[in-house]
């Protein structure tokens, strides 16, 4: 539930934080243990420590209470929303992929001398030991670098 955002945001133990949402603490304990709220993290006393984000998510339950959704019904769209990543997260990990590729680019690019050698019915035997993804891999790197002939 937490977004890892690294922002650094104010901590409740559970008193203020039900003064705060205007909800108390029995309740925060409960949404706590249906999985609607999880703790930022644990004092050095192992007190539950929320942040304002669980502030924001406390405020929207109650919300959505009133407006006759119930409990479950609640979990079920906050699990939804989970599910879906940021627009950072899906960032960093085109960038992954991206310089993933690129070394996989490089290896291929190392490689070609030795492809380049391969007789006809060499590569045929070479492509037929591996795996369907693996080729299936290896020939999209071969096509991006013009040699789509060897398959």
């Amino acid at each position: 539930m937490r977004n890892g955002s690294g922002a650094t945001s104010r901590l409740y133990r559970i008193g203020e934080l039900s003064r705060l949402a205007g909800v108390s603490p029995r309740t925060i304990d409960y949404y706590t243990t249906l999985g609607l709220l999880s703790p930022a993290r644990r004092s050095t006393g192992n007190y539950r420590l929320y942040d304002d984000e669980t502030l924001k998510r406390i405020r929207r339950i109650e919300h959505l209470k009133a407006q006759k959704l119930t409990l479950e019904e609640i979990r079920e769209q906050f699990t939804a929303l989970d599910r879906v990543s940021s627009d950072e997260q899906v960032s960093l990990k085109l960038a992954e992929l991206q310089a993933h590729l690129k070394s996989l680019e490089q290896e291929v690019k190392e490689l070609e001398p030795v492809l380049d050698q391969l007789k006809p019915q060499q590569a045929k035997r070479l492509f037929r030991a591996i795996t369907p993804p693996t080729a299936a891999c290896i020939e999209a790197l071969l096509l991006l670098l013009g040699k789509s002939n060897l398959m």
